[in-house]
């Protein structure tokens, strides 16, 4: 680290950040400007602009194209060390953070940002069948299955003169499960209608189960509504109140239906990251932390908790863990930091008690292209569909994402694929065995054991 102390000999006070997500970086640039030591700590080392993966998982854009090194975006700031490196024990009353690699970090005040990861409902099992998508390497797990399955349809129709109907089902009807299931209709029948000489891609099946008597539950009705007719006019079909009861290779149990799946995506639950319980502090049933209108657990001001591992209420309702939310908590927590070292320092510490509030700017989701619905707050209110969201999700997605490489980089992808109708990042990295592939060839070659099809749309 950089020396301890600033001029006229006051120590300088050290602050530890662990995660280098949207709160953690958030808090981390706010911070850097400040006569102060940070430390941030990340198991990767890059960021992730995450509302773009499911772009990743569907080949429209490449890894790099979300992704930017923590170092680089810091560099400019010689008071901030980039840490790869894993939080595995924290020891509140000597206020010191353990690494993974043994390393000990003492702070004055501590950031706890890892976000969130898949849940399973108790069947971890149903993982290694059913991808998530939280980072990079679930992205380019989930493109190369997709992508695998057209490949492996087109050798076998070419060797046998049939193969497995291409279906894809996505459990969760949430944002990333809309998103997701729109992108997989566009590349079957978009992006690579002309690419295959066996088989006719546009015949791909993608089928959304959802839990709840709706899918987007957190939007208003009306978007509800125009959600399911955007889905239904590209061909993808919805089944709500429909509750998985196994995954297994080749299908998915919904009570006693069984149904066939050459691919399975999850997009279901989420939990909060381990380090939640592994502070010691109350969680909910999620394991998020429950902490105070200061983003600070029960007896320990000098501790922050943000983004998706902080339980806070707000008008009698969770605060959502999403990227909008989190970029708040990690500029409130900078921003209270620097007001609580000024008051140490004789200042009047003006506003150092002032409570975290979310100002909600809206929610989007992209349904494919020149659909998707938006929930607009700010600057004013309203509620967009079809291409006018459309557009709308990819200003502000450019715009918030990080770095101008990154922003044009992006815009260009997005400019050349609307054009041509083509991607460029359809690479199948990794093995050439797909989960449940031989699994589904069999149950259509005996039809006495073959499961029901994915049937009409359910809306």
């Amino acid at each position: 680290m950089v020396d301890g102390t600033s001029g006229g000999g006051v120590e300088r006070k050290r602050v530890v950040i662990i995660g280098g997500g949207f709160a953690g970086l958030n808090a981390a640039l706010d911070l850097a400007k400040l006569p102060l030591d940070i430390s941030l700590v990340d198991r990767r080392n890059h960021h992730t602009f995450q509302p773009l993966l499911y772009q990743v998982a569907l080949a429209v854009l490449s890894p790099a194209d979300i992704a930017q090194p923590i170092r680089s975006i810091l560099s400019k700031y010689p008071n901030v060390e980039v840490l790869m490196d894993e939080a595995v024990a924290f020891h509140l009353d000597q206020q010191r953070v353990e690494l993974k690699t043994g390393a000990q970090l003492e702070y004055d005040y501590l950031i706890v940002a890892t976000g969130s990861t898949h849940s399973y409902f108790g069947h971890d099992e149903w993982a290694k069948l059913a991808p998530g998508l939280k980072t990079v390497e679930d992205a380019t797990e989930i493109r190369r299955r997709v992508l695998l399955a057209f490949e492996l349809a087109e050798r076998q129709m070419q060797e046998t003169g049939s193969h497995p109907s291409l279906n894809f089902v996505i459990i969760g009807g949430g944002p990333t499960g809309v998103e997701l299931a729109g992108a997989i209709s566009d590349i079957a029948k978009l992006y690579m209608s002309n690419n295959f000489r066996h088989i006719d891609p546009s015949q791909a099946q993608v089928l959304i189960l959802e839990g709840s008597p709706n899918i987007l539950g957190m939007y208003p009705d009306d978007l509800q509504a125009k959600a399911r007719e955007q889905l239904n006019a590209i061909g993808v079909k919805i089944r709500v109140n429909a509750h998985v009861s196994d995954v297994q290779p080749g299908y998915v149990m919904v009570g006693e239906e069984r149904i066939n799946a050459v691919v399975t995506l999850w997009a279901a639950g989420v939990q909060a990251s381990p380090l939640g319980k592994l502070l010691g502090f109350e969680t909910d049933r999620k394991g998020c932390v429950l902490v105070d209108q200061h983003l600070n657990p029960p007896g320990h001001p000098e501790i922050f908790i943000c983004g998706d591992l902080a339980h806070i209420e707000q008008d009698g309702k969770q605060v959502p863990g999403v990227a909008q939310p989190a970029m708040q908590m990690g500029k409130y927590a900078a921003k209270r930091i620097a007001r609580l070292v000024a008051a140490d320092l004789g200042s009047d510490g003006t506003g150092k008690n002032e409570p975290f509030h979310y100002f909600d700017k809206g929610d989007m989701a992209t349904i494919g292209r020149k659909a998707a619905v938006a929930n607009i707050q700010w600057p004013f209110k309203g509620h967009w569909s079809g291409f006018p969201a459309w557009m709308t999700w990819l200003v502000v997605h450019i715009f918030f994402l990080i770095g101008f490489r990154n922003r044009l980089s992006v815009f260009r992808q997005w400019a050349w694929t609307y054009v041509t109708f083509k991607d460029s990042a359809r690479l199948i990295t990794g093995s050439q065995e797909l989960p449940g592939w031989n699994a589904v060839e069999t149950q259509q070659l005996h039809p006495d054991t073959a499961p029901l099809d994915l049937g009409s749309p359910k809306t």
